[in-house]
């Protein structure tokens, strides 16, 4: 652990000690603290009681089914108004686990929950993925429509997903490879993506939004491709104060844990790991919630850390449940696509999030916000601060309004970006998104291919965003897209090759303070018809090396007072 990592968790201490985001109690903030109102996030309300996953004949021995054993001990205790299943030391081997009103699953030292690989154990049930009501298999641990629930202890779930997994060929080394072709499954008709299954293989190429298919209707259509329809290893909908604590999810078939249509969630430090080539195997997913806090965390994943969502395109619109009030502090995020993300789907809004003294070290995207038009909703009131990133691959800072449904890598991995340009604006309505009102300072970053893209639509910019106080290392600068009222202060960045700041369409942008190399030339590009505003101070940027279209020349002011 460096020093500014170090600095960071004591940074954390404080943050932490202000909010009461401590093990065993629950998460209270005020509006001095915050700059939104968090309410009181309770703990579970669990009695205290507890029954043994071993009085119910389950047997830790790694290879016993104790799936029986698992529901039975739940069920004794429900009865009895709820209480703790204890899982001991031991290796338990099980198909899915459902949990009920005031219920904890609590995983002892040395105890690990294997799900089992067999596909007839998890029939498929109607649930929310991607934003969509769909079906899909069964979770291997899932709640829904209860209130007190909890999943605690120094224990490991894992999901056994490499049994579920599609992998790419470019996603393995030659050894793992061979290996996967050897273990059985079929390969896609390039030979350069294994599936585990003719059932698996089916949906992927059967048509699919994503991995929702676009064209079954009936169950029987959903049932040809079960193997296809991965199961997210936790999935926790519609409940009432959540707990997830001290425990490690790991080797999850899809997504790892997908908190949805929840109120009062405390995530508190849990570890979640997937291998890097694991597609979709996001950390955790918070879509629709209400009242979360999540802290203390760590995140290595294949796919986004830690996602906020809120449906997707009409459906989202529908339901309409915002994912509102939310604290993420003191968290690292290794690999993956994205540290913490917003979206895609985020058709019911997102408002008032607070992160706060975070690693991201390997991602693609260090803070990460997408959408696309069609989706609708806004995402708003958005804070971040004292974050610290190392060898990110893209951009340490991301608002992508075209996003196309690829990370950023797999995106530049297929060609060049276009120039900017003047595209033609579409009528605003319901299906346009927003980014507005996000504010991130004390940023730190060392290694990045592109210091900053903001890349807003033409009829809805990325508007009011505020970043300052940040530090940034990367191979080219800062693009900003078809934004409005964009203020950097004190922002330093350091590229390896061209400008550092290249502004497209933008309006009413302030650069206070702003640090670049010197010589740079140029150093400044504005490009675009659209442009209003621009006020550029700094030591390194003149006139002089500084390159302007005909049409921004006269809303440029640099090193002068904004007009």
């Amino acid at each position: 652990m460096n020093l500014k990592h170090v600095m960071v968790y004591a940074l954390a201490g404080v943050m932490l000690a202000a909010a009461g985001c401590r093990a065993g109690a629950a998460v209270t903030s005020s509006d001095s603290e915050l700059p939104f109102t968090l309410p009181t996030i309770p703990r579970p309300s669990i009695p205290d009681r507890s029954v043994s996953v071993a009085d119910f004949g389950g047997t830790g021995d790694g290879h016993t089914l104790s799936t029986r054993a698992f529901a039975d001990a739940i069920e004794s205790l429900a009865r009895q108004g709820g209480g703790r299943v204890v899982v001991p030391e031991g290796v338990w081997y099980t198909g899915p686990i459902v949990l009920k009103d005031n219920i904890e699953l609590h995983l002892e030292q040395n105890a690990v929950i294997v799900f089992s690989d067999d596909k007839s154990l998890y029939p498929l049930v109607e649930t929310t993925f991607e934003g969509l009501d769909t079906w899909r298999c069964q979770s291997p641990l899932s709640a829904r429509g209860v209130k007190n629930v909890a999943i605690t202890g120094h224990g490991v779930i894992d999901g056994n997903g490499d049994a579920w997994r599609a992998v790419k060929y470019d996603k393995l080394n030659p050894r793992q490879w061979k290996e996967k072709i050897s273990s059985g499954g079929v390969l896609s008709d390039d030979g350069k993506t294994w599936y585990p299954s003719e059932s698996y293989k089916f949906g992927a190429t059967s048509g699919a939004d994503q991995n929702v298919s676009t064209w079954a209707r009936t169950v029987e259509d959903f049932e040809r491709m079960h193997d296809f329809l991965r199961p997210v290893m936790v999935s926790i909908h519609h409940c009432e104060n959540v707990l997830l604590e001290d425990v490690t999810f790991q080797n999850s078939p899809c997504w790892n844990i997908h908190p949805a249509m929840c109120t009062n969630l405390i995530v508190n430090n849990i570890t979640v790991r997937c291998p890097d080539y694991a597609q979709n195997s996001d950390g955790i997913d918070v879509e629709s919630c209400r009242n979360v806090s999540v802290t203390n965390s760590h995140f290595d994943v294949g796919d986004d850390g830690i996602c906020i969502k809120s449906g997707k395109d009409q459906a989202g619109r529908d339901r309409g449940i915002p994912c509102e009030n939310i604290l993420v502090d003191n968290c690292i995020v290794f690999h993956g696509h994205g540290g913490f993300v917003v979206g895609s789907e985020m058709s019911g809004g997102v408002r008032n999030v607070k992160v706060s003294n975070c690693v991201f070290s390997g991602t693609d995207v260090g803070l990460r916000f997408k959408s696309t038009r069609g989706r609708g909703g806004v995402v708003e009131n958005i804070h971040i601060e004292n974050i610290t990133m190392n060898n990110i691959l893209q951009e340490p800072l991301l608002f992508d309004l075209f996003y196309g449904g690829k990370s950023a890598s797999e995106a530049r991995a297929e060609g060049p970006e276009a120039e900017p340009s003047d595209l033609e604006a579409k009528p605003v309505d319901e299906t346009t998104p927003a980014f507005r009102d996000i504010h991130i300072r004390n940023v730190w970053c060392r290694g990045a291919n592109r210091a900053m893209y903001f890349n807003g639509l033409p009829e809805m910019n990325v508007e009011h965003v505020t970043v300052e106080n940040t530090q940034i290392y990367a191979r080219t600068g800062a693009q900003i897209n078809e934004s409005s009222d964009v203020v950097l202060h004190n922002v330093k960045v350091i590229p390896e090759e061209g400008p550092a700041l290249l502004l497209n369409n933008v309006k009413d942008f302030t650069a206070e303070g702003f640090e670049c190399p010197a010589g740079l030339n140029p150093a400044l590009v504005v490009t675009g018809s659209r442009n209003r505003g621009i006020a550029v101070h700094s030591a390194q940027i003149g006139t002089a090396n500084a390159s302007l279209s005909k049409s921004a020349a006269g809303c440029v002011a640099i090193n002068e007072q904004s007009k």
